[in-house]
């Protein structure tokens, strides 16, 4: 099978069509916690939308699945980000659990990944395994990232045992906001060699 949705001028699902032919198998597929984190995000996008930002529609949706203790993994390079979101997050009644990505402390070396800053002196990996683990060993019901680096947000993704939101995408170039590369027809013309829209 092949899809290419993003070039689809009709969008004809938005309407009801079933163009790939998997509307049986997935609606079965949505049944206990699936069934009502699909209920409570409808809900939540019902009653806010347009009118809450990302951190609030993630609050409210914690709220309503009863989810009391989140976990914040993040960047070492955005720990003023992570403590300002733990501080909402407690504010509001969530027990907070976070964890740095240099966690385990574990050299770069060891793992024959290339150091950032030269060869000479201990440079710790960054370690989104490991703070899965630590954050399993917290029993965090929902996990959020902030600004880990590509590929280690797929490692986290990967080995978190709760159920995982992206808050921050780290993007140092575009001020942490990576969409930013599409919405510049400058930037798109030069860098990506698209025609400006």
């Amino acid at each position: 099978m092949k899809t290419d949705c993003a070039h689809c001028a009709d969008k004809e699902c938005y309407e009801g069509k079933d163009c790939f032919g998997l509307a049986d198998r997935a609606r079965k597929a949505y049944e206990g916690y699936e069934l009502k984190s699909m209920r409570v995000s409808g809900k939540v996008e019902a009653e806010h939308y347009m009118k809450k930002t990302r951190l609030e529609e993630l609050i409210l949706y914690a709220k309503e699945m009863g989810m009391k203790r989140l976990g914040i993994a993040f960047c070492v390079g955005l720990s003023s980000e992570a403590r300002t979101v733990a501080d909402i997050l407690a504010k509001q009644g969530l027990e907070v659990h976070s964890v740095c990505c240099k966690i385990c402390g574990i050299d770069k070396k060891e793992l024959g990944v290339v150091k950032l800053h030269g060869d000479d002196g201990d440079e710790a990996v960054c370690d989104p395994i490991g703070q899965a683990m630590c954050l399993a060993e917290c029993v965090t019901e929902m996990n959020i990232l902030i600004g880990l680096c590509v590929g280690h947000d797929m490692l986290f993704t990967k080995h978190s045992k709760a159920p995982v939101t992206t808050f921050i995408v780290k993007d140092r170039v575009l001020a942490h906001n990576p969409a930013g590369a599409i919405y510049s027809g400058y930037y798109k013309k030069n860098r990506f060699g698209l025609p400006p829209e």
